[in-house]
């Protein structure tokens, strides 16, 4: 992959390096200098005149090509390292004082990436052999007519400069103690930045550096050290219980992301290996099933929606009949729409892939089970008073009214569960079966008959 920007450039730089002689090459390395030091970011150039500007002659090719300033600028800064390569000169033959990258990041406290950046912005760069090695330097005369004219860059890179053993140790001193209050990395780079009159990426590559030499006094735990099982899963317990992210990055030691990164990867998994039952009908898959299932549901009737309450019974069991029973028309409208929705999060789960992928179809397989839990509480509070009526009928002495009644309250779930409304029965016949069949099985084990 080329390192020119424009082509046209790249193509000027093959041809006078392979064809003009030496005094032209020369000549034209001090003419793109020149004119790199009138490039501005913000501008265009014509090809044309870029071209008479560095060769001294006016092309007719693509002359009317505009180049912008920053791209143009990085490549002149390679137009003249390639003419230099070319030239297979030595730092002496430069005639004056030339310095290489690393000492350029010495005199002015700076980062060698730092100094890449200026090169890229128009500091102009030879490429000659130093002790038989070629290298990129920078005449003497160049860097000072690039600091003159970036005297705001050259100051702003200076923030960007190396720091002593103790302020160093004073940083991550200070940065252990915000990462300890869930303040991930990039907060706690901009908070010292700031603090201490240092550029952001001062601090984040300060802080990365220490904690890649020293794994076990890490301010950042690595991502490669990943929470068991048993952590995630009463982090995202607490997490639904309503403890915010900063006290569970304070409680678990780990900074805000990880903790959101955490919380995401323990919903696939949690997602990825839940059970969805569900009764499967054809009418699922047509086109028009999602506005035809989910649609509005039928009224309740009028004359049902006044039920006596029988006496002797506690005020929350007496709560049930103030519940109306659905009609056989509202029964098949919500058992279908309960089995729709998991079999559309069944689907959407048989399709998890990677992790970050996911995390979209995790939050629509939720928000579908969510609302089948809601069609399925609807479901069982309508006919609570069934189990109710049966466990009075199979009441005996010794046996706790209370325990009958709720476990007859959870074979009506496993009937809400298994129920084929497809068939067209009434539920209450296909639930009052199921729990008298468990009440018998309850008086066994209790060592009762029933009637």
């Amino acid at each position: 992959m080329s390192r020119y920007r424009s082509e046209l450039v790249e193509r000027l730089a093959e041809q006078q390096s392979r064809f003009a002689p030496q005094a032209v090459r020369r000549r034209q390395i001090a003419s793109a200098e020149d004119f790199l030091v009138q490039v501005r970011s913000d501008c265009d150039y014509a090809w044309g005149h870029v071209c008479r500007c560095v060769t001294g002659y006016q092309t007719d090719e693509s002359a009317d090509v505009e180049l912008n300033g920053a791209e143009l600028a990085h490549d002149l800064r390679c137009f003249i390292e390639d003419l230099s390569d070319s030239l297979d000169f030595s730092l002496k033959d430069l005639g004056e004082p030339a310095l290489t990258v690393r000492e350029i990041s010495a005199r002015y406290c700076v980062s060698s990436k730092t100094v890449d950046r200026w090169r890229d912005r128009g500091l102009a760069s030879r490429r000659v052999s130093v002790d038989g090695r070629k290298r990129v330097v920078v005449p003497e005369s160049t860097l000072q007519r690039f600091v003159a004219t970036h005297q705001e860059e050259i100051d702003r890179g200076r923030n960007f400069n190396q720091m002593t053993d103790t302020e160093r140790e004073r940083l991550v001193s200070d940065a252990r103690s915000l990462a300890g209050q869930g303040l991930g990395l990039t907060e706690v780079s901009r908070e010292l930045g700031r603090r201490y009159g240092r550029a952001t990426e001062t601090v984040r590559y300060t802080l990365r550096d220490f904690d890649q030499a020293n794994p076990e006094k890490a301010v950042f735990s690595c991502p490669e050290v990943e929470m068991s099982q048993e952590n995630l899963a009463l982090l995202y317990d607490l997490f639904c219980q309503g403890v915010s992210v900063p006290d569970l990055s304070r409680r678990f030691g780990r900074s805000k992301p990880a903790i959101h990164s955490a919380l995401a990867d323990f919903r696939v998994q949690r997602v990825r290996s839940m059970a969805i039952d569900f009764m499967y009908n054809e009418e699922f898959d047509s086109e028009a099933a999602e506005a035809v299932i989910c649609g509005e549901p039928p009224e309740y009737d009028r004359e049902k929606t006044s039920v006596r309450v029988p006496s002797n019974l506690p005020a929350y069991l007496a709560e049930l009949y103030k519940v109306p029973l659905l009609n056989r028309e509202q029964e098949q409208y919500y058992f279908r729409k309960m089995n729709f929705l998991k079999y559309r999060a069944a689907t959407l789960q048989g399709n998890l892939g990677g992790r970050r992928g996911d995390m979209v179809a995790v939050k629509q397989i939720e928000e579908l089970l969510d609302k089948a839990n809601d069609v399925k509480n609807l479901l069982t509070r309508s006919n609570l008073r069934l189990v109710v009526s049966i466990a009075k009928r199979h009441l005996k002495p010794g046996v706790n009214f209370f325990e009958l009644v709720s476990d007859g309250n959870m074979s009506l779930i496993r009937a809400i569960e298994k129920f084929d409304y497809s068939r067209g029965n009434k539920f209450s016949t296909y639930a009052s079966w199921a729990i008298m069949k468990n009440f018998a099985r309850f008086f066994c084990a209790c060592g009762t008959h029933s009637a």
